[in-house]
């Protein structure tokens, strides 16, 4: 599965964000420390969304697997 990293440049330098995954968003000054920025910023969407998971379900009998979506 691709996500697509969007970039808008703006007079401080650029904007980011992934159409996919609401949340991860940041900037940066340059186009390299944008990209470098919106990495961190889906890693740590990913890790608070798994950790809010984990809250809901602690306790409760539940099944986990690996999912792969499939590339279009």
């Amino acid at each position: 599965m691709d996500l697509t990293a969007v970039y808008v440049q703006v007079p401080e330098g650029y904007v980011a964000f992934v159409e996919e995954l609401p949340g991860a968003n940041t900037q940066g000054t340059t186009l390299d420390e944008a990209r470098v920025n919106l990495r961190e910023a889906v890693q740590l969407v990913l890790d608070a969304n798994r950790e809010l998971a984990l809250r809901d379900i602690a306790g409760q009998p539940v099944s986990k697997e690996p999912l792969h979506l499939a590339t279009s």
